[in-house]
């Protein structure tokens, strides 16, 4: 959050072509009638189910829509603790295609800026869902991950993206395995992060 991120947007070229573009922009969306931008760092997230709803992200959803490509995505999962027991320590997981293929999670993109003569402030945000399949048992949300057939539908901004868009990816195509708890600072940024850990498995998806 905060950081720069890579995102992908269809933009109109010469002769009625579209033109896929990557741009960069700022982690955390910051609405374009916020006050003060550090609001961005609470608007890295956005509900998929009332995205179009909420002015924070309103405007975005019906007018800015883009792909936010990524190799996967950490979560954390939490035990329940037994009854007297302490605290379990939340275990985190790297969340990815089983095919090895990249994500190209659903987000929104605004622009921002304090006054007519400052530069344009880019932010994004991603939109998350209820969890499904076999990440189901790790988190409760999930990002919402687009398939290669839904892009073009998904960066079109009059394209349809109600919650019976078809062109999500198959939560069946994602697999889960646990890394080290280094992934839980900042200060830690490596390709170590994304190394197996000897652990339990995740826990099976309930019935």
């Amino acid at each position: 959050p905060t950081n720069q991120v890579a995102f992908v947007v269809d933009r109109p070229a010469e002769g009625g072509a579209v033109e896929r573009q990557l741009r960069s922009a700022r982690w955390g969306l910051v609405p374009s009638w916020a006050k003060d931008p550090k609001i961005g760092s609470r608007m890295i997230n956005a509900r998929w189910e009332n995205a179009s709803e909420k002015p924070a992200f309103r405007s975005a959803f019906a007018k800015r829509r883009c792909l936010i490509p990524a190799d996967g995505y950490f979560e954390w999962y939490a035990p329940t603790p037994a009854e007297g027991a302490a605290k379990p320590r939340k275990q985190p997981y790297f969340i990815h295609r089983a095919d090895g293929a990249d994500l190209a999670l659903a987000g929104l993109y605004e622009f921002w800026r304090p006054t007519p003569d400052d530069q344009w402030l880019v932010t994004v945000t991603v939109l998350t869902t209820a969890s499904a399949g076999p990440l189901a048992p790790i988190h409760d949300r999930m990002p919402v991950v687009i398939d290669r057939a839904g892009y073009r539908e998904w960066l079109d901004p009059a394209g349809r993206v109600d919650p019976g868009f078809e062109g999500l990816l198959a939560p069946s195509l994602l697999t889960a395995y646990p890394v080290s708890t280094a992934v839980n600072s900042v200060r830690n940024n490596s390709a170590d992060l994304l190394v197996p850990i000897p652990a339990e498995p995740p826990p099976e998806e309930p019935t």
